[in-house]
């Protein structure tokens, strides 16, 4: 790729670890972790009703997930090994502007899909997945063109993933990259099999809260190495690097936040990862099996406490890297990191051999197992919701049982893990790597986003334009990227096609181009839907023993959150409230992260000072250990402890507190288990308005 400062040559680095480690790491506790959810899972059906034989369990938790698990689970849902890989890599080619990028583009969307799941939860609350809010609105079409959409956003996601994830494993192990691809997924589809999306949430508040708290330690151990004693020598490095190895034209590209192709990579990975969260199924899931009113407090603090890992670990680690390469510790010392070692990702495992030997390398292999089978548990229970709900029962059993979805989602869980794996490994051999799939990922990401947002907020856009524009955007973007391939490299080839310039051009084009479709042809063919037709299908799938969804009554779930949902109302106008306060920090989040932050710096052509720089590496590293202590503490204090002495008490044959709850705070009542549990869900055989045995 000729946007990187080229390397060429074959990586002589010899593993630090043995192979034996990385299949321990990748088999056996990726098996112990599936066992102990299936353990879980089984406890937790004993011991609180949480039946996962039921659909509604089996896909959202029963709807009742509260605010500190959901704001732990959407960090783990953007805690992609892609991010840690990622956010190094941009930083060792880019300076400090890198990772900066690299987090702008991943907070605001997270923020802006609160207000997405708010609406849907206000205007159609029994829903599963995204897919059937477009199949009810605009029919069948509509629903397969979707569909499709959706699906190629996650078998690019997953690509993206487990490319980089083996190739890290590979690198620090020796372990084959194609044992290493078909092996990650073993794991995640044992325990998303048996425990659905509640094993999916535990499991990402256990993979977060390891991963976090190995950051924070790189965060630490960079600067109490002899070679680093202070930010401040990091600084001095830093400078003597770019001595080394000037960039053509600027001498300040490692101390400038607005280098022009820091930019352009800022704005390719902000619209692309616009994509890949609203066209994302486990996104939606995990907004539907939230409570009302932990949505949006949920994501908004998930979305902000993210931003503080691929800036905190991504600065540090790629300024060790850029300081430290010319040591003679430094695993690829005398010569440079090649180009196609930057491309798979090992700039961060290089940084962290450098500084903490075998022990840097064999964190980074576990954070790097534990991201990516963290993130690929969500996107594997995204597509079985595909295949369970839209397909299977859309298309081949109207009248599908508990039994038969449950069945399909199996299928699905399994199918997709292995297609997945598999659709990775003709990448590999094909010569495509991690940075190739960070940059054009938008282009097949992005012409749904649009369309997508105006089906969920937009009343007028009409069933034509809905079918059309993600189409005819897909088309144009398509185009746009591999023309503009073929005009500045004179070819269309892997490397052609995996530069900055046309990877960008095709993202805007497949972003942007949508819009102006969409209006164009609701113009043509107007339409005004009534949000209220969306209540008129029935989409539960069965009438649950004890009413524990909340699209079957409206209360919020007692104890949860940043609100008395004991008392709080949970009608129409409480959701509105919400949706406004949705709207306030995503818009404020887009702003501060893309206007009022960087732009003054940008005006001002800003060159970083050593006290400023200081400064910047300080305020990271503390925002990523308050992230830390929010993805850790949070779920614990915001139900966890409840709900583990909920479960022992049931496992010493005691039954579980529950009590009356107001449904509209006016007296009228129904029965849950006692606040504070994760799942909050009421206890299997209590019936709404029952009192409690």
């Amino acid at each position: 790729m000729s946007h990187l400062h080229v390397r060429d040559g074959i990586s002589t680095v010899q593993p630090p670890l043995s192979q034996a480690i990385g299949y321990v790491v990748v088999v056996v506790i990726g098996v112990i972790i599936a066992l102990v959810m299936m353990l879980i899972t089984k406890v937790l059906k004993k011991t609180t009703g949480e039946d996962n034989e039921k659909t509604e369990m089996f896909m959202t938790a029963n709807r009742t997930v509260r605010t500190g698990l959901t704001a732990s689970a959407v960090i783990s849902s953007w805690l992609w090994s892609t991010a840690l890989l990622g956010s190094s890599f941009v930083g060792y080619e880019y300076g400090v502007a890198g990772p900066f990028w690299f987090a702008a583009g991943c907070s605001p969307m997270i923020v802006f899909f609160a207000l997405l799941g708010i609406s849907c939860k206000r205007k159609i609350p029994e829903a599963h997945t995204s897919l059937e809010v477009v199949r009810i609105r605009y029919g069948r079409v509509a629903h397969v063109v979707f569909m499709i959409l959706c699906l190629v956003n996650n078998i690019f996601a997953c690509a993206n993933m487990l490319l980089g994830a083996a190739a890290v494993i590979t690198a620090v192990t020796g372990m084959h990259i194609i044992a290493a691809t078909f092996l990650l997924p073993v794991g995640v589809t044992v325990y998303t099999f048996v425990g659905g999306i509640k094993a999916t949430f535990l499991t990402d508040y256990f993979h977060t809260a390891i991963i976090m708290i190995i950051a924070c330690y790189f965060s630490v151990k960079a600067f109490s190495t002899d070679q680093i004693g202070s930010v401040g020598d990091l600084f001095d490095l830093l400078q003597a690097a770019a001595q080394r190895h000037p960039v053509s034209g600027n001498q300040d590209a490692f101390m400038l936040l607005t280098t022009p192709k820091a930019i352009l990579f800022g704005i390719l990975h902000t619209l692309g990862n616009f994509g890949l969260v609203i066209m994302d199924t486990s996104y939606f899931i995990k907004a539907f099996s939230a409570s009302p009113a932990a949505v949006v407090p949920g994501y908004t603090i998930g979305g902000i406490a993210y931003f503080a890992i691929p800036w905190g670990l991504g600065t540090v680690m790629s300024s060790v890297a850029l300081g430290l390469e010319n040591q003679p510790n430094f695993p690829t010392f005398p010569r440079r990191m090649t180009t196609a070692e930057v491309g798979n990702g090992l700039v961060l495992p290089y940084a962290a051999i450098t500084i903490a030997g075998k022990g840097g390398a064999a964190a980074v292999l576990l954070i790097t197992f534990m991201a990516c089978t963290s993130t690929l548990s969500a996107q594997v229970i995204g597509v079985s919701s595909i295949l369970s709900f839209d397909v299977y029962r859309e298309y081949f059993n109207k009248k599908a049982t508990d039994r038969d979805l449950i069945r399909a989602s199996h299928f699905g869980v399994i199918f997709f893990a292995a297609f997945s794996a598999g659709f990775s490994t003709m990448l590999h051999y094909v010569g495509i790597n991690l940075g190739w799939t960070l940059y054009m990922l938008g282009v097949v990401t992005c012409p749904g986003i649009f369309p997508m947002i105006f089906t969920i907020l937009w009343r007028r856009q009409s069933k034509e334009a809905a079918i059309l524009s993600p189409v005819l955007g897909l088309a144009t973007g398509l185009a746009v990227w591999l023309g503009t391939a073929s005009r500045f490299s004179g070819e269309v080839t892997v490397a052609s096609t995996g530069e900055v310039l046309p990877c960008l051009y095709g993202t805007v084009a497949s972003c942007l181009s949508p819009i102006i479709y969409s209006v164009l042809i609701t113009v043509v063919r107007p339409q005004r839907y009534d949000w209220d037709d969306f209540k008129k299908e029935k989409l539960s799938l069965e009438k649950l023993d004890g009413d524990m969804t909340t699209a079957h009554h409206d209360h919020a779930p007692h104890g949860g959150g940043v609100e008395d949902w004991g008392r709080a109302a949970v009608d129409q106008k409480e959701l509105k409230r919400w949706g406004a306060i949705a709207a306030f920090w995503a818009a404020a989040t887009i702003l501060g992260h893309w206007v009022i932050w960087p732009l003054p710096m940008y005006g001002s052509g800003y060159v970083f000072g050593k006290k400023f720089y200081i400064a910047w590496v300080v305020v990271a590293i503390i925002w990523l250990w308050i992230s830390m202590l929010i993805a850790i503490f949070y779920p614990i204090f915001d139900g966890g402890i409840e709900q583990i002495r909920d479960v022992y008490r049931g496992l010493r044959g005691r039954k579980v507190v529950t009590e009356a709850i107001p449904r509209d705070g006016k007296g009228d009542t129904s029965t849950s288990t006692s606040a504070g549990s994760i799942s909050d869900t009421n206890h299997v055989g209590e019936k709404q308005g029952n009192k409690p045995e």
